[in-house]
């Protein structure tokens, strides 16, 4: 397939990152598109129609993984591409299972970035740090995980983590500071 006109779509809440990878994308040819929020996403995915969306896991805060199936609907026989700085074994098949067609984690070059969104082959990339995972990453992914469960419901999520709703607000709000 030859990229076209406005047939990529970034979302990322990364201002310069995403940026610079729409530069990069359209000097490769792709017309892009690109929204820093989720509700921007759906706007410009209804209006567009891309073939290709890259998307990122997190969201100022908010799991960019609730937001596949909006976008299948809008775009059915669009390619998904997940990048995130979060790499886990978990939230690669929860995105697969959701449709995603590839996940790969940041800093991912260009060219895996390219292959990703034209190679048809689903493939589940190796994390070469996943056996010293930090026990704070393992609170954040089953985080990411439950609150994903309970549809991005923070007072669900607290309730089912038997936490207090402030507390996972800060929690939120500080890995939302920390990676953005």
């Amino acid at each position: 397939m030859d990229p076209g006109p406005h047939d990529l779509l970034i979302i990322d809440d990364d201002e310069s990152y995403r940026e610079m990878l729409a530069r990069a994308m359209g000097r490769r040819g792709f017309g892009v598109a690109t929204a820093a929020s989720g509700d921007d996403a759906l706007t410009l995915c209804a209006c567009h129609r891309p073939r290709y969306i890259l998307l990122d896991l997190n969201l100022a805060g908010q799991s960019g993984l609730n937001l596949i199936g909006p976008l299948r609907q809008l775009a059915p026989l669009a390619r998904i591409v997940i990048l995130t700085g979060y790499a886990s074994i978990q939230t690669t098949v929860s995105a697969l299972k959701l449709g995603a067609a590839q996940y790969l984690p940041k800093p991912a070059s260009v060219a895996d970035i390219v292959q990703a969104l034209l190679d048809d082959a689903i493939d589940i990339p190796e994390f070469a740090d996943a056996k010293r995972m930090t026990v704070q990453h393992l609170e954040w992914e089953y985080i990411q995980k439950t609150l994903i469960e309970h549809g991005g419901n923070v007072a669900a999520t607290a309730r089912a983590l038997q936490m207090h709703r402030r507390t996972l607000q800060r929690k939120l709000a500080k890995k939302r500071h920390i990676s953005g």
